[in-house]
């Protein structure tokens, strides 16, 4: 009987690294290269999240999972390797950029590996290709901001901060004082700006031309938003948290900038993941690539979206980002994009704006 026991036991031993292997996905192996536009700090903890969690799987990139460009530059990089004929392949497995009208494209020019993730329609509240070609997995958020500390300042000068986005274009107050990201080379700009063209028309950017918005990047637009240059900015909301965040963590009370939730609503830009299909593929491994797809909807992979001032994509998470407001008042308040139609008419929405903006 005591041998019989010592049996079991040790049986039950020499099982237990096999189980363990598989929760933590040992048996992911090979090599994987992501493009993404996340920002730099988010994809460290991301690189490392991925390397605890599957084990066995090789960063494919200079010792990094990831290979990080803006939306816009990612998107003239892939095109580059697609070729004139968008038939080459590909030097990533994955991509993971901000703006989604780019899955729909990939999809239809036949690069998309397509894969199923497991009650979709329960776990998720943003939108997902029926056909499995692209999930969201980060929620970015176009916003208004402004300096509470020089809003009397303006106001002395004849100057209202603006409190929707209509007022920041349409404003002739405004006029000089205003910033925001180039739709041409910023992908979540771009959102925006068609979002705002379904929401105002052309005249929108009429306004935004008059007024003589500034194109710049979300630090130097912050920069001159402190120093009196700037009234309002329109913006990623996620990088005023972070600079929030971090000034507090240098122990620094910030009170020289504010998120404006805008009036007439907000633009939420759910990003997805996109597996790359195996025929055009770097490394030719859809399975492992699969593995980490569904690990990034994860509660798990999730907080880290959060932890990088971006909302989550699940459903029932109550959690928001540090210094933000309720995902679900988000999502109430959203204008939407017409993704289709950002596609499917990209050159002609740049023209206009290049026409009515920039000249």
């Amino acid at each position: 009987m005591k041998k019989t026991v010592t049996l079991i036991l040790a049986l039950v031993l020499a099982l237990l690294p096999c189980c363990s292997a598989l929760a933590v996905n040992e048996d992911v192996e090979g090599e994987l290269v992501i493009y993404t536009s996340m920002y730099p700090f988010v994809i460290d903890m991301m690189d490392q999240a991925i390397r605890e969690e599957f084990p066995n799987l090789t960063p494919g990139i200079d010792g990094s999972f990831f290979f990080y460009a803006g939306t816009s530059k990612l998107i003239t990089k892939i095109y580059g390797e697609m070729g004139d004929g968008r038939d080459q392949p590909l030097e990533c497995d994955m991509f993971m950029v901000a703006e989604p009208a780019f899955s729909l494209e990939m999809k239809d020019y036949g690069y998309l590996h397509s894969f199923e993730v497991e009650d979709a329609a329960e776990l998720l509240r943003f939108p997902y290709d029926e056909d499995g070609f692209w999930y969201p997995i980060r929620v970015c958020n176009m916003v208004l901001a402004y300096n509470p500390e020089m809003a009397e300042d303006w106001a002395a000068k004849g100057v209202n901060i603006p409190k929707s986005f209509k007022d920041f274009a349409y404003d002739p107050a405004l006029k000089g004082y205003i910033s925001m990201g180039d739709p041409m080379t910023s992908g979540t700009a771009y959102a925006a700006v068609c979002s705002l063209l379904d929401t105002y028309g052309e005249e929108y950017l009429d306004k935004l031309g008059e007024n003589r918005v500034m194109r710049e990047s979300g630090s130097t637009a912050i920069a001159k938003l402190q120093s009196g240059e700037c009234a309002a900015i329109m913006i990623l909301e996620e990088s005023v948290l972070k600079y929030i965040a971090d000034e507090e963590a240098n122990g620094n009370e910030v009170s020289n900038i504010e998120v404006i939730y805008p009036e007439d609503g907000v633009v939420l830009i759910p990003s997805t993941v996109m597996i790359v299909a195996e025929e055009f593929s770097k490394n030719v491994n859809t399975e492992a690539a699969e593995a980490v797809a569904q690990w990034l909807l994860t509660e798990e992979a999730q907080q880290l979206i959060m932890q990088g001032y971006m909302h989550s994509v699940l459903a029932g998470q109550t959690e928001f980002p540090a210094h933000s407001v309720d995902t679900e008042s988000l999502i109430a308040r959203d204008l939407g994009v017409d993704w289709e139609n950002a596609y499917r008419n990209r050159e002609a929405i740049n023209n206009l704006w290049t026409m009515k903006v920039t000249q």
